[in-house]
């Protein structure tokens, strides 16, 4: 029988062999690899490890900045003397503290980067004295899924660790309300004052953690971060401890005072980098420090001389071109870099690589939910798209009026985008398993600069706009037939040429300007926000617009009214079970305006629970509740309940379309449609399943109804059955307001059936 200690012994030989051979053999890092073998050896081995930790520890989880935030802990703590262990790289899982454990020497302080999932395994063994919680956004919902769920992990943790102070951002409810559920003692920090910052369309909590009620904020930071309050229950932002007041941004940088609000103390940071976001990762820096006992001189000087060479923030010197490398992975990581750009108001690159590795989530629908719209009509700006799913981030640019580029690597990038003046500025925002690669090449070719190809100001700037390159105002777009339109400007409807067909082969007739539009309805996109959906209405709606064709997109959020009389085409999102329940109290009101609606040929598309809550019974979190009937299907929850989902991509044969019909499919609910009633379409790939775990179909068509369970959004690489959509919606406006049947002139559709066969050749049909 083998003893705890000789199985702790033969981990600890077998994670130093394998230490030794991926360093002289492989030549790789080992920042993983041994403490994954130890933990299989002893899964006690982190416990077994604590002890090199002489003084205390602190665990640093969020969504958003755990990376920075521990590097820069550790800089404070070494800058005031202290030893430190930390697992600097980023490998934030079990596997990874273990390994850092295991290659370190006893050391006085221990700065540990953790998961929010996996804080549950590792806090019970490594009793941090201190838990740093930053801030919780929706992040890789395919591997984390809802927020709820990782603050009942992190509530876990917690439990689990009783000793530990919970330091958190009171800005965030989220953070606010893990602290009131786990009891630990507690230090509250946050942002004093409104920074007035503009906001982005998605906010990860609308609602209050407490009851079913929408918060009131007096102000937002940025995402759900502000001053908040619930006016049925009382729950809100609580009193912090420490604060960061007076925060002023410039080219220079940024400063703030940071205050303890319990005592007379107060110190002023100064950072060369900027961006609202590292105001709560600094502040986050600082509070722990001080409570840990460094001083605020040792703060400043570690953030006076933070050089990251992770990645995150790292910046290069390439032929007089400054290039930042930075790592954003969900949406509110990508709207605060899309931030940071837009503070250049000069000419500049910008480069977006996006892979769908394990690390990174599969699903890639949250670049819908990134206001990428905000670099539309900006002078002398180029974009690239690069990465796994290089096509559905230039296809997402098209959309928000970003022609882009396609680009292998970061030289690509700068190959095809080099102009003769000095000192543009090239900005490479990449996802967790793109970001690594791409700074291995910078750092070689700021060895090297000669490596980088020099490329003339025309090339680079007025490429083929067929692949969906850069252009310039004075560029041209092709048509379906190979003649040429002028390009239109951003937020411009694309104009239709005498000739143009439609296609059905007819003359598109021309649309007057004084035409009633077609009116698309988004139902309660403030509570039904999930996956992306919403960028279905983004597609409808473009499409008509570089037609030519009027459209009015009427958003009914929560507690607003809407006549569906005069609307063509209705959407219904999928949200959060908290959300769901509260949008679908409404939509039951909304029941016979509904069916009339559907009844009287009007268009709806509805996607997950939005296509859920068309049956009879629809499953709303744990619960079978009463649907809207307008559909004959039931839906059932799954053996073994929520946490068994449906989730992969998923290629279907539909009636709709003549190409095949991709998407993302993640749903707990099995739903069962009636005798007779027909399935959107057919599952066709290697993987995915559909409305069920046994009928190989998904979605369901009822007259004009598309419903589905399919992410992505569906209509983004699938444009014919947007159209399709579109043809029936403009049917439905014609027999509204008496105008003639306006058809469907042919578009461009390269990138999209681009992005469409990527992923058929991925994953294609059996």
């Amino acid at each position: 029988m083998v003893t705890m200690g000789a199985r702790f012994s033969v981990a600890r030989a077998v994670a130093a062999a394998s230490t030794w051979g991926l360093r002289h053999i492989a030549k790789r890092p080992a920042g993983n690899l041994p403490g994954k073998l130890a933990l299989r050896i002893d899964p006690g081995a982190i416990a077994h490890l604590r002890p090199k930790v002489k003084e205390c520890s602190i665990a640093v989880v969020g969504t958003n900045g755990k990376t920075t935030v521990t590097n820069l802990l550790a800089d404070v703590f070494e800058r005031a003397g202290k030893s430190v262990i930390c697992n600097r790289s980023g490998a934030n899982m079990s596997p990874g503290v273990a390994t850092a454990l295991l290659h370190a020497q006893p050391s006085e302080i221990g700065v540990f980067e953790s998961d929010e999932l996996w804080l549950a395994r590792t806090a019970p063994q490594l009793q941090p004295r201190y838990v740093l919680l930053l801030n919780l956004f929706r992040d890789q919902l395919d591997r984390m899924g809802e927020i709820d769920r990782i603050q009942d992990s992190i509530v876990d943790a917690l439990s689990n660790t009783p000793s530990a102070t919970l330091i958190f951002n009171a800005d965030d409810p989220l953070c606010a309300a893990i602290a009131q559920r786990a009891g630990n003692p507690a230090i509250a920090f946050g942002v004093e004052g409104d920074m007035g910052l503009e906001q982005n369309t998605v906010a990860d909590a609308q609602m209050c953690q407490n009851c079913l009620s929408m918060m009131e904020y007096s102000y937002r930071q940025y995402g759900q971060l502000g001053e908040y309050r619930c006016p049925s229950c009382g729950f809100a932002r609580p009193a912090r401890a420490w604060s960061a007041t007076g925060a002023c941004f410039g080219a220079e940088g940024m400063r703030f005072a940071v205050s303890n609000n319990q005592a007379d103390e107060s110190f002023e940071l100064r950072a060369s980098f900027g961006g609202a976001y590292m105001v709560y990762n600094l502040l986050a820096v600082a509070v722990a420090a001080r409570v840990m006992g460094a001083s605020a001189s040792d703060i400043q000087q570690a953030i006076d001389v933070f050089n990251p060479q992770n990645g995150r923030l790292q910046q290069f010197r390439l032929n007089e071109r400054s290039v930042l490398l930075n790592l954003a992975k969900n949406p509110t990581g990508f709207n605060q870099n899309l931030k940071i750009i837009l503070q250049d108001k000069g000419p500049k690159t910008v480069a977006f690589f996006i892979n769908d590795k394990v690390a990174d989530g599969h699903d890639v629908s949250w670049l819908w939910d990134i206001d990428f719209e905000e670099l539309a009509g900006h002078a002398n700006l180029r974009a690239y798209a690069g990465g796994t799913r290089a096509n559905d981030m230039q296809v997402r640019l098209k959309y928000s009026g970003v022609p882009a580029d396609l680009a292998a690597s970061a030289s690509d990038v700068l190959q095809k985008s080099a102009v003769d003046a000095c000192g543009q500025h090239v900005y490479i925002i990449a996802n967790y398993t793109a970001l690594p690669a791409l700074r291995v090449e910078l750092e070689r070719m700021e060895k090297n600069p000669s490596s980088v190809a020099a490329v003339s100001l025309d090339e680079g700037f007025a490429r083929d706009a067929g692949s969906g390159s850069a252009i310039d105002a004075s560029a041209t777009a092709p048509k379906a037939d190979g003649a040429v339109l002028a390009a239109p400007a951003a937020g411009e409807a694309e104009p239709i040429a005498d000739d143009a067909v439609s296609c059905d082969g007819a003359a598109a007739p021309v649309v007057s300007a004084s035409a009633p539009p077609l009116v698309i309805a988004h139902l309660f996109p403030d509570l039904l926000n999930l996956y992306g959906d919403g960028g279905n209405v983004t597609v409808l709606a473009s499409r008509l617009r570089r037609r030519g064709i009027p459209v009015e997109v009427r958003r009914v959020e929560h507690g607003q009214t809407c006549d569906l009389t005069d609307a063509d085409i209705v959407f219904l999102g999928g949200g959060p079970d908290r959300e769901q329940h509260l949008a679908s109290q409404a939509l039951l009101r909304m029941r016979d305006a509904l069916c009339e609606f559907v009844e009287g040929e009007g268009v709806l598309l509805a996607i997950c629970g939005g296509f859920q809550i068309l049956g009879r019974e629809w499953l709303l979190g744990e619960d079978i509740v009463e649907g809207l009937g307008i559909v004959d299907m039931t839906t059932v929850r799954a053996e073994g309940g929520s946490g068994n989902r449906l989730i992969d991509n998923i290629i279907l044969q539909s009636p709709v379309s003549d190409r095949l019909v991709v998407g993302y499919e993640n749903h707990a609910g099995r739903t069962h449609l009636g005798e007779g009633v027909c399935p959107f379409g057919t599952v066709v790939s290697s993987c995915g399943h559909g409305n069920n775990d046994d009928s190989k179909a998904d979605g369901v068509l009822y007259k004009n109804v598309l419903g589905t369970y399919l992410h992505g959004p569906l209509l983004s690489k699938n444009p014919n059955v947007a159209d399709w959509l579109l043809a029936r919606g403009l049917e439905h406006r014609a027999k509204r307001t008496g105008e003639p049947i306006l058809r469907l002139a042919p578009l461009d559709d390269s990138q999209e059936i681009a992005a469409n066969e990527s992923l058929c050749q991925r994953f294609g049909a059996k």
